[in-house]
């Protein structure tokens, strides 16, 4: 392999992505079409690696493609302002600590349904009582209100 030309499959190794993936990224747009060798064979360089790194790292963390789109938009305007990279980081973080506190909800929900089961018959348990349609026991509706609105 030389060091400056990686084939796909080179690319998938060092960046951890499946192969799939990465041609997939290609057909949305994320990362051009490569060079091509002379026997047909994609041909990727630093920049394409750089790239895909960056993308790898930003799903990582959570980011949706539509926002990894932008970022790596802004990523080109080394002297613009940053406020618009920060505007998107903070609107993940406030998605992520919304996921986070409706996971919490559900925990506690959760607990409270299991604690509530003395391991009797399975007609007198309180977890399929608690999940069955009526929800004599189940999960409050603020909960189910919140989850349907985040969807």
């Amino acid at each position: 392999m030389n060091s400056s030309v990686l084939t796909i499959g080179d690319l998938s190794k060092v960046t951890s992505t499946k192969v799939e993936t990465i041609r997939y990224y290609e057909r949305i747009g994320l990362l051009a079409a490569p060079a091509r060798t002379a026997g047909n064979y994609r041909a990727y360089g630093k920049t394409e690696l750089g790239r895909l790194s960056f993308i790898r790292r930003a799903r990582d963390l959570g980011f949706g493609i539509d926002q990894i789109r932008t970022l790596l938009g802004l990523s080109e305007s080394k002297k613009r302002s940053c406020k618009a990279v920060d505007a998107i980081a903070r609107q993940h973080l406030a998605d992520v600590d919304s996921k986070i506190a409706d996971l919490m909800a559900l925990r506690r929900e959760l607990d409270s349904i299991i604690s509530q089961c003395d391991c009797g018959t399975i007609g007198e348990c309180r977890i399929i009582e608690a999940l069955a349609p009526s929800r004599k026991a189940g999960v409050p509706t603020r909960v189910l209100e919140r989850r349907v609105r985040s969807r």
